[in-house]
């Protein structure tokens, strides 16, 4: 499946999910297997089972394609759109980007602007802006987390430790 097909599914969920359940928003549409597709949504009433199930049964005709997983978003909430990112201006986010910009490719900080095209993030060594088109991945960091999440062995991790080294 292209880019292209994975972007026309997103539109037709976005456009049935704004006629049959309005207050319900799609974060995310990732397909982290040939044959699945997984829905990240989120209410401002909260994500339960019964609304993943009645999201889940608005596409049946996804399942005779796909294998289909409606979730939430959980406390590192995805930010994929201008929207979300104007949303939690003022909240600490991890953004990855495609592209190194400074040497690096990951920011972690608090948002401090958002535009249509770019967003700021305040790190430890500065504001970085970020075009919108060169992030990769990015989501919230719930409150009083440090960001960073353990190496593979189990020790702490130092997002600077590596920046002359390319990945």
């Amino acid at each position: 499946m292209s880019d292209t097909e994975l972007a026309q599914i997103e539109e037709k969920i976005e456009v049935r999910l704004r006629e049959a359940e309005p207050e319900v928003e799609l974060l995310t549409l990732e397909r982290p297997a040939a044959e699945r597709l997984r829905l990240v949504i989120d209410s401002a009433g909260g994500v339960d089972i019964a609304l993943c199930e009645r999201v889940t049964a608005l596409f049946r005709e996804l399942l005779e394609s796909w294998s289909l997983e409606v979730s939430s978003p959980g406390p590192e909430r995805p930010l994929t759109k201008p929207e979300h990112f104007r949303r939690f201006a003022g909240h600490r986010v991890r953004v990855r980007t495609r592209e190194e910009i400074g040497g690096r490719r990951s920011f972690t900080g608090c948002l401090s602007e958002a535009g249509d095209a770019e967003v700021s993030v305040e790190t430890p060594d500065g504001t970085v802006t970020i075009p919108l088109a060169a992030i990769r991945r990015s989501n919230l960091l719930p409150e009083g987390s440090e960001g960073e999440r353990p190496a593979r062995d189990g020790s702490p991790r130092n997002e600077h430790a590596n920046e002359g080294v390319r990945s």
